[in-house]
């Protein structure tokens, strides 16, 4: 049995949940078009017959630190190097980019195994570039794999987790073999409402948005759910509920969907949203509201 840790790294917006989520068969991660939609560090436990493969989806590394949720980003990225196996350095295109130096820093500081794995190779209609890409990043770093996939249309990913599994140690089970996240429902009920809020809004969306779970209660036939959904201005508080509250319905809507789907079982679903200014640059409130860096 081969059993350990993988972290997958890679700027923002690079397919990095929707890689997990593929993987693992389940969606754990919520993914959106925006840059910065995951936040949290999250495992997706992928339990087989070969062993047990612990992935930690990461928030993009990225060079804005301007703000404390940015610095509290970067931080959950860079520590999620530290006590895994194997990293997964997941890139789109083929081309590097300016933040990628500072990644090949902090790989090469770590001294861990590192597969490169190319995204979106659909979208390459020169399959030769992929060759001639992948001969000029060995020359700058010692991969010890590079793959290309496609995330989200399942192409070659049977290939990278072979991969993985040859560089994984051996041992014994870490997590129950039926456990897929660490992450409670409470969690993830309250990621699937930020997703929706991403896909509905989309460049209407600001970055200071988040949300809150208050109250969340299971029910023999129903699980009931009041949730906070936290902004910075009145101007995006009205954004967020439309005209006549119609967005804030479809969210809602939406949303509901998505957990009961979760958890199987009907959801009662309850939405608020409130202005909290400045809680984007203020350590103190991201930790009231549950951003807490992992050791």
């Amino acid at each position: 049995m081969k059993c350990g840790y993988v972290a997958i790294i890679g700027r923002p917006n690079v397919g990095k949940s929707t890689l997990m989520n593929h993987i693992l068969g389940q969606k754990i991660s919520i993914t959106s078009r925006k840059p910065q939609t995951t936040r949290h560090r999250i495992l997706g436990i992928n339990t087989t017959e070969a062993g047990q493969v612990i992935y930690m989806d990461t928030p993009g590394m990225h060079q804005d630190e301007k703000k404390a949720l940015n610095r509290y980003l970067n931080r959950t990225a860079d520590t999620t190097l530290l006590g895994v196996d194997v990293v997964v350095w997941l890139i789109d295109g083929l081309a590097w980019h300016e933040y990628d130096e500072q990644i090949f820093k902090k790989l090469r500081h770590a001294g861990l195994p590192v597969i490169l794995v190319v995204n979106k190779v659909d979208k390459i209609e020169d399959k030769e570039k992929i060759l001639t890409f992948f001969a000029e990043a060995r020359d700058r770093y010692p991969f010890e794999q590079m793959i290309p996939v496609s995330a989200l249309k399942g192409f070659n990913l049977d290939n990278l987790q072979r991969a993985i599994l040859d560089l994984l140690p051996e041992g014994g089970l870490i997590y129950p073999e039926e456990q897929i996240t660490d992450r409670p429902e409470r969690f993830l009920a309250a990621e699937i409402i930020r997703e929706k809020l991403t896909r509905r809004l989309g460049d209407e969306l600001p970055y200071a948005i988040t949300v809150e779970i208050e109250h969340y209660q299971e029910l023999p036939n129903i699980t009931k759910i009041y949730a906070v959904i936290w902004v910075e201005r009145s101007t995006q508080k009205n954004i967020v509920i439309g005209k006549q509250g119609e967005m804030l319905k479809k969210i809602g809507s939406d949303a509901r969907a998505d957990i009961q789907q979760l958890i199987d079982q009907k959801v009662y679903l309850q939405l608020w949203v409130k202005v909290k200014k400045g809680w984007s640059n203020s350590e103190r409130s991201l930790q009231s509201l549950g951003f807490i860096d992992t050791e």
